[in-house]
């Protein structure tokens, strides 16, 4: 055991070094998104696929294989963080093993040229101008899913990328029985005696207070600004750059109240399961988060079950009138509450309701899906989009700013990430449900402002666990329940019942 012993502290070493190299790519890319000049776009494409490609070549050295294949033949308890290390670092070798490092390095180059034009074309509201780099990443997935291989379809190894484990079939499956079910709660909203002031979320809400508030609910729901900040970005996100470091960003506007608010409740959900992590495990699969979809769960639950539910506002609100006395005088709680969830067919997802939401993630898996097997060419795209758009909302797309080039996702090269997000409400409706079971008198303290009950049970069941199990198991193990789209159906029709009236 001696010497798996030492061949196991040099797998983790070289690992960690990989963890550190891959650190510095999310410090430029941080970089890039919140305070890099334009001029520096092209020279900060070569430094990535430089560090695209140390990593890659760190990652499936043959010293790797070899450390592995002694830790593997070992074996270590299961359900350790030694077994989830060899494990999870086993399944990235062979899944990386089978990818040409400059085929990585063309990756991280095109899309890093990619980001730029479709800046430039969401902007121009032109889709032509973005194509031919769409057309480019396109290709270069389906080489990707070629090189590591797959039993059902070209899109289950990158899907996997980012929910490990996950199939397209299996998805489709979920996804079919949630379609319908949210089609028919919608229509039963939109017949609805009640109907929200949707005027209330856009008044004038001054920017600088909007900051001050959110950084005010962040703290108070636990994020630790000695281990964090928050910075203004176009695409907010949440990354994490060390165990020390993580960071949120977000965006104002004075005209409609959400976007910011629950954009900080939204990256606050992802930098809480960051740094809740177990910092002495950092660079390791142990000190990950399991999965994108497992990421998003936290980020919906504080944004959506937490920040848009009657107990959160029976505390907050006092203090979100005291911020904008002229906003919100004479606003009740009830008017309050039923305009933050209204409900509404949209065409920009990150505005999307709880309900509609999944409606647009669905379009996006089915239409992406669509382009890595084939059956869609990146030419026909945009009709692609509006088509389905028109038949699952009712709406005809304006322009392309407004539908096929409004996210970001695409010109990063992320085929596969869209699912997670979907994932990520079915798998929060799940975990609240159990925290509710779980937590003696939850709602109560969320009335009263204590949030650190839920938070040190997310931590206990989720956050430490790191990739000690993978997803699904995860989700059984937490629940006691098969991962299903039955408590978010259940939990929406709840919420907007008694909302709407319904």
């Amino acid at each position: 055991m001696g010497t798996v012993n030492g061949s196991y502290k040099r797998l983790i070493k070289l690992v960690r070094e990989t963890g550190i190299l891959h650190s510095v790519a999310e410090l430029l890319e941080w970089d890039q998104e919140v305070c890099m000049p334009a001029g520096g776009n092209a020279h900060r494409a070569e430094q990535m696929a430089l560090l695209a490609g140390m990593v890659h070549e760190k990652i499936t050295a043959p010293e790797i294989g070899e450390l592995l294949a002694e830790c593997e033949q070992a074996g270590f308890p299961a359900g350790g963080r030694e077994e989830a290390n060899v494990r999870e670092i086993g399944r990235r070798y062979r899944k990386k093993t089978c990818l040409p490092v400059e085929l990585v390095r063309e990756l991280a180059r095109v899309t890093a040229n990619a980001h730029p034009v479709w800046v430039q074309a969401r902007s121009s509201r032109d889709f032509s101008l973005f194509r031919p780099h769409l057309e480019r990443i396109v290709a270069l997935k389906r080489e990707q899913a070629a090189a590591v291989g797959y039993e059902s379809s070209p899109y289950d190894p990158l899907l996997d990328d980012y929910e490990p484990g996950e199939t397209a079939g299996h998805l489709a499956g979920l996804f079919d029985g949630l379609a319908p079910a949210l089609a028919s709660l919608l229509s039963g909203i939109r017949e609805a005696p009640r109907k929200p002031d949707s005027t209330l979320v856009r008044r004038r809400y001054p920017a600088e207070a909007q900051r001050k508030l959110g950084i005010e609910v962040s703290r108070a729901i636990g994020f630790d600004y000695e281990r964090g900040r928050v910075d203004t970005v176009v695409h907010p996100f949440c990354l994490t750059v060390g165990p020390g470091d993580v960071r949120i960003t977000t965006r104002y506007n004075e005209r409609f109240f959400n976007e910011a608010f629950f954009g900080f409740m939204h990256e606050t959900g992802h930098g809480l399961y960051e740094q809740g992590l177990v910092a002495e495990d950092f660079g390791l699969p142990a000190g990950e988060s399991v999965s994108l979809g497992i990421h998003e769960s936290q980020s919906r639950l504080w944004e959506n079950a937490i920040g848009r539910g009657k107990p959160f506002w029976k505390f907050f609100f006092p203090r979100l009138a005291a911020a904008f006395p002229d906003a919100l005088a004479g606003v009740s709680l009830d008017d309050w509450l039923l305009a933050i969830n209204e409900v509404k067919p949209s065409f920009i997802r990150v505005e999307a309701d709880e309900i509609t939401y999944n409606l647009h993630i669905i379009l996006r898996f089915q239409i992406e899906r669509a382009l890595i097997e084939g059956d869609l060419d990146v030419a026909d795209l945009p009709d692609a989009w509006n088509g389905k758009f028109s038949e699952m909302f009712g709406l005809e797309v304006p322009d392309d700013s407004q539908g096929v080039l409004q996210d970001v996702h695409w010109s990063a090269g992320l085929f596969g990430y869209f699912p997670t997000y979907c994932l990520g409400n079915i798998c929060a409706a799940q975990f609240f449900a159990a925290a509710r079971e779980q937590i003696p008198g939850l709602e109560s303290g969320l009335e009263a402002g204590e949030f650190a009950p839920l938070l040190e049970w997310l931590r206990e069941k989720i956050h430490r666990r790191g990739m000690l199990l993978m997803p699904r198991e995860l989700v059984r193990d937490v629940t006691g329940k098969e991962l299903s789209v039955d408590c978010l159906l259940s939990y929406l029709a709840e919420k907007f019942g008694n909302l709407y009236g319904i």
